[in-house]
């Protein structure tokens, strides 16, 4: 086959991918998936869930699957060739679904297989036809043409404009850099002294180059003795893709003008007020109402905490705090109170040996092993990939893991879809995922080692992962993560966070990278005790996104445009106890909510916090190892991706509905605690 892409019988061969291959490999499948289609709807009522919803799942695993390297580079190369190829790629993508999601012809043949089902048919089949039926209503299936057409627009103007916000972010945070003389880097760990040294050596100057990578921001934040340069580093993060940043070529204020426009036409063809309320239409909660009463009782039992906490810090500078001074004094409280520090901690928690203990916490709680395989091809040498086995040991899934920053790479961290599980016809296609996140590299020793911030994200991402590769449903539109309402996809994820503050996994996921020692009682027990050190404020900022993100999607108003900056200043004199300057620009570079999936639903992250507090709380109370309420876990959550009413399984795993006390005790904030 001379292009690799569509080769979807193995793992994508990154060895040979070119760019080139991109648009004509997509461009094969949509035509070929058009005259498919167009057989299969020949006769609508002569369907059944086989003849019908079978092929089309398969259509759809099958473009996903070879499109997904493209996404998956553009995104972790400094290639801009790929960058070019998804650009162009994305419209005829989106184009194309749009295209299904709107022919009335196939809408009706789904609507006869749902009316023709058995009584009996499995559970999964009833939701698969509920949530597709759903959705056709969504996608303006019922609008007149020229409405449809309107709305084909916006989905097409929407993918490319997003697609444009997340890059400019990228590329104004890759344009920026600082040089300092030697004296502006005291505190700095060495782990990024030694990156500042030398990238300023390879510009042929003394002292540090500094850039805006997440480390670097965060190691400034937290450990610069220099207030003037965690200034200019606080501006340079605070102003990306924005008319203030130092290059105001990238600036996305247009683009969220836009964004927020075409998102609101869009709502409004389909008979919503807004999209928050559109958004909320495949989401848990029912209501704008209860999205913004949620954040509001959450914000009213954290701030006595926060503003306790924000006493304490000011207290210890010798100047009215700003912004940039929070992190820094917050450290510096830490290291008074407890005796710990992200750099003392970091020398106990070497990358490989946290992913091994992480590893063995998998395969003690869902009987699994994890086993690298080198012969498979990747797209960077820091790249590993790794195999999931069960006790039979078969294959059940895999997943890359792509952990360092580096030039050209997106900041943060995530998972994507690199296959999904599919069992259609007998052929058991397993699960494969992307794990990508953004910490330190490899210091002068070789070594690269991890805050315990950094070991808490990577438990994070790795419960994604687990959710996308333990499922057991066959379907790939509802199988793993694919089909979950969005307020619930950071539960497993969030569940998992949790286990990086016990003290029988931080010993299996650490040791000294000199000694091999594990990480000692006294200092884990100085870990623990700064646990909720920050906690408040680390709330209210999260409830800060949050009320921002969906007031900014429920209060637009085409006569007044989106007003995001007025916006935002409304929710910080509501609920923010950490006051930002008037140059701050943070609604331009929140790509979770202008380029990503979180639209209106940046709140989840809170919601699922509930459910997965609340779901660990089951593990102290029965033992944190015990086998079967791991497995129970695995079974109610992990397994049944959204085949499911999410408040269903979840009552199925816990004995009963969740309730806000486990987050306030497990986060220190309130009477529960």
């Amino acid at each position: 086959m001379s292009n690799p892409l569509l080769d979807t019988s193995s793992l994508p061969r990154f060895n040979e991918l070119r760019a080139d291959h991109a648009l004509p490999a997509l461009r094969e499948l949509i035509a070929a998936h058009r005259r498919k289609l167009a057989a299969l709807l020949e006769n609508v009522d002569a369907h059944d869930f086989a003849s019908l919803v079978l092929p089309l799942e398969e259509m759809q695993h099958e473009l996903r699957r070879a499109w997904s390297p493209v996404t998956h580079l553009q995104s972790v190369l400094e290639d801009p060739a790929w960058r070019d190829v998804y650009n162009e790629g994305l419209p005829l993508l989106t184009a194309h679904d749009t295209e299904l999601s709107q022919n009335h012809r196939l809408y009706e043949a789904y609507r006869h297989v749902a009316e023709q089902l058995p009584e009996d048919a499995p559970a999964a089949r009833r939701t698969l036809l509920a949530h597709a039926l759903r959705d056709f209503r969504l996608a303006g299936v019922a609008l007149p043409e020229e409405q449809k057409s309107q709305f084909r627009e916006i989905r097409q103007q929407l993918a490319s404009i997003q697609a444009a916000f997340d890059q400019n972010v990228q590329d104004s945070t890759d344009s920026w850099h600082l040089h300092v003389d030697e004296a502006q880097l005291a505190g700095l760990p060495e782990s990024l002294l030694h990156r500042a040294r030398e990238a300023a050596s390879r510009h042929g100057v003394a002292g540090g180059w500094l850039t805006l990578d997440l480390p670097t921001w965060q190691a400034v934040s937290l450990h610069a003795d220099s207030r003037e340069l965690r200034e200019a580093v606080y501006r340079g993060w605070a102003t990306r893709a924005s008319e203030q940043a130092p290059d105001p070529r990238w600036d996305n204020s247009a683009n969220i003008e836009r964004i927020l426009e075409l998102r609101h036409r869009a709502a409004q063809l389909v008979d919503f007020d807004s999209y928050a309320e559109y958004s909320l239409a495949t989401k848990m909660a029912s209501s704008p109402h209860d999205v913004t009463s949620f954040l509001r009782e959450l914000a009213a039992k954290t701030r006595p905490g926060a503003e306790a906490e924000m006493a304490e810090i000011q207290a210890l500078a010798p100047y009215p705090l700003e912004a940039w001074d929070v992190p820094y004094w917050l450290e510096k409280l830490k290291q008074q109170k407890y005796s710990v520090s992200d750099e003392l901690l970091r020398a106990y928690f070497p990358t490989d040996r946290v992913k091994q203990g992480l590893f063995e916490l998998a395969g003690r709680l869902y009987n699994v092993t994890l086993e690298r395989n080198d012969e498979v091809q990747t797209w960077h040498p820091a790249v590993r990939y790794y195999e999931v086995r069960d006790a039979a040991r078969g294959v059940v899934g895999g997943f890359y893991t792509d952990l360092y920053a580096r030039a050209g790479k997106r900041n943060g961290a995530w998972i994507d879809e690199c296959v999904v599980r599919k069992n259609l016809s007998g052929e058991n296609v397993v699960p494969v995922g992307y794990l990508v996140c953004n910490f330190s590299p490899p210091g002068e020793s070789g070594v690269a080692l991890l805050s315990h911030g950094d070991v808490v994200t990577l438990f994070h991402e790795f419960g994604h992962m687990l959710h996308h590769l333990l499922t057991r449903i066959d379907y790939p539109t509802l199988a793993g993560i694919n089909g979950v309402p969005w307020d619930a996809v950071e539960l497993p994820s969030q569940f998992m966070e949790n286990f990086a503050w016990n003290r029988e996994v931080l010993t299996s996921a650490s040791g000294h990278y000199k000694s091999g020692e594990p990480l000692p009682d006294e200092l884990f027990q100085r870990l623990l005790m700064s646990r909720h050190c920050g906690a408040g404020l680390a709330m209210l900022r999260q409830i800060e996104f949050a009320l921002f993100d969906f007031r900014v999607h429920a209060e637009y108003q085409p006569g007044r445009g989106a007003r995001p900056l007025d916006i935002l200043e409304g929710v910080r004199e509501e609920v923010a106890l950490v006051r930002h300057p008037g140059y701050n620009r943070f609604p331009q570079s929140f790509a979770h909510i202008f380029a990503g999936g979180y639209a209106a639903g940046y709140y989840s992250y809170k919601w699922a916090e509930v459910l997965a507090a609340d779901a660990f709380s089951a593990f102290e109370e029965a033992g944190i190892f015990d086998a079967r309420t791991a497995m129970r876990f695995r079974r109610e959550i992990l397994e049944v991706g959204g085949s499911r009413d999410i408040m269903q399984a979840f009552v199925a795993f816990r004995g009963r509905e969740p309730t806000l006390d486990a987050l306030l005790r497990q986060s220190g904030i309130g009477k529960a605690a």
